[in-house]
């Protein structure tokens, strides 16, 4: 019989497996979410989503922190700012406590866009999960729970990686 350890580390190695499949099917399922909505306007790439949520989650936050965040340099989330208030989704605000730093808010499309794709994940997903069995929902929910918290654990006690690369 295995020590008890050995029965744990094999469940968390399935369920890492698992999560890491449900995780790369879900990147799926969003592009084809994002493209259902998309229009000849919207953002073309995943970094300029993760961008627009960065934003819709912080309003008025920073270009230099929106870099720090998406661990990117400051060219490209200039070019991804740009490429998005061109076709009008966000706007730059000039910073109340700095007349030189640059703040981020989306426009009012910019936010309409974010909700239909939102609201598109949410269809694919209740369909699947509507199709499960109570219990097997109740644990989803339940373990659900618990990888969020763990995962905003790490995230948080994970130092932030420069934007610029180091020479």
């Amino acid at each position: 019989m295995p020590a008890p350890d050995a029965d744990a580390s094999v469940t968390c190695v399935q369920a890492t497996e698992s999560a890491s499949n449900i995780a790369e099917l879900l990147d799926v399922m969003w592009e084809n979410a994002r493209d259902a909505t998309a229009h000849a306007t919207a953002p073309a790439s995943t970094s300029q989503l993760r961008l627009m949520y960065v934003v819709d989650r912080q309003d008025g936050i920073r270009m230099r922190t929106v870099g720090t965040v998406l661990a990117s340099s400051p060219p490209n989330v200039t070019r991804m700012c740009d490429r998005l208030q061109a076709i009008g989704f966000l706007e730059r605000v000039p910073c109340p406590e700095s007349g030189r730093e640059v703040g981020l808010r989306l426009t009012p499309a910019g936010k309409q866009h974010l909700q239909q794709i939102r609201e598109q994940r949410k269809t694919m997903l209740h369909q699947a999960i509507s199709a499960m069995p109570a219990p097997e929902r109740h644990a989803l929910a339940k373990g659900l729970a618990g990888l969020h918290t763990q995962l905003t654990i790490a995230r948080d006690e994970q130092p932030r990686r420069s934007a610029v690369p180091a020479a």
